[in-house]
């Protein structure tokens, strides 16, 4: 059960609430997120929730049988839109192309890259200056300076910064220049930067862990969710499976599974979800096709010589042509939904 609360509910008819919610033989849990008043109560017994309705303070009262309470569709039945200010919103009504390395590697990178993308209408870009590797000899990052200049030319140009956070003590550096906060797949079942992430007023990608059931999936946003935050993106980018060929299993039915299951904008990355540059743009058209909401692609002016899964990342004509076709797709389908 989930008890939406007026913002105007006091303190004596929470307790009356509570009290009343924990008679029923639920436990409830208070959230208070930037925007709306939850009690999350979890139990077995049949309720008649008119009885709760009625209580001074109570906004709305639903059945929730999902496991993940905040992040189900069951009652919050109209998808989560976000929007990032200038203009640039992220929902279900339009698709969103956010685009950039691997890594930031110099400022001359940044601004050519800024560049394109502002050609090609994209708003949002992609950048690590916080590097996850595999090998501790292999390039992490140039840190908060590289984030900061990354920040600045976006910025004069309109374009909104994704970088990803790695841990509890970066978010408060990041803060000033980052637009979305991504939590990567290594990190998804991280509770503690979890938790933190809930409590800053800005969004956040959360990318699927490479092991990650969809459940466990959903459960790594509802710890988000229920920290205070409810701006967040899910992002399917592979799952780790027994084929060798590709980097990844780009696990495309999870995209219209979640939509099903979540009201949050559902993202997908193939560039990681298959990881061979020339097998990029059709799984991008075809997680477009699977009803994703956008779609995170790696791009670079030089991929041979960049720092960071050259393999996998885009040349700025093959991202143009990606563009023009994931573009075209979307007002097919607008067409046909017309």
């Amino acid at each position: 059960m989930l008890i939406q609360l007026f913002e105007s509910c006091s303190p004596q008819q929470l307790d009356s609430i509570v009290k009343r919610v924990r008679e029923l033989g639920y436990k409830p849990t208070f959230v208070k997120t930037f925007s709306n008043r939850y009690l999350v109560c979890i139990g077995t017994a049949e309720v008649d929730i008119r009885t709760i309705g009625t209580l001074p303070g109570v906004k709305d009262v639903h059945v929730v049988e999902d496991p993940n309470k905040l992040v189900s569709r069951q009652w919050r039945v109209t998808p989560t839109s976000i929007d990032l200010g200038d203009g640039v919103t992220i929902s279900r009504s339009q698709f969103t192309i956010a685009a950039g390395p691997c890594s930031i590697e110099s400022e001359e990178q940044v601004v050519k890259t800024v560049s394109f993308l502002k050609e090609q209408n994209v708003s949002i870009m992609r950048g690590g200056v916080f590097k996850p590797r595999s090998s501790p000899y292999a390039f992490r990052g140039l840190g908060i300076e590289g984030l900061e200049l990354f920040a600045r030319h976006c910025r004069a140009n309109g374009i909104k910064v994704v970088s990803e956070v790695m841990q509890v003590s970066q978010i408060e550096p990041m803060y000033p220049y980052v637009d979305i906060f991504q939590v990567g797949t290594r990190n998804a079942q991280n509770f503690n930067l979890l938790d933190e992430l809930g409590k800053v007023n800005k969004p956040v990608l959360l990318k699927r862990g490479m092991s990650q059931t969809l459940t466990d999936f959903l459960a790594s946003a509802e710890y988000i969710f229920s920290s205070g935050n409810e701006r967040i993106i899910l992002c399917e980018r592979g799952i780790r499976a027994f084929e060798k060929e590709y980097r990844n299993t780009l696990d495309l039915n999870a995209i219209p599974y979640l939509k099903d299951k979540s009201h949050l904008p559902v993202f997908c990355d193939p560039s990681h979800g298959i990881g061979i540059r020339e097998y990029v743009e059709p799984m991008a058209l075809a997680a477009q096709m699977a009803g994703a909401d956008g779609v995170l692609l790696e791009i670079h002016e030089t991929p041979e010589k960049a720092v960071s899964d050259g393999q996998q990342t885009l040349n700025f004509e093959e991202a143009q042509q990606v563009f023009r076709k994931l573009r075209m797709l979307e007002n097919m389908n607008i067409d046909m939904m017309g």
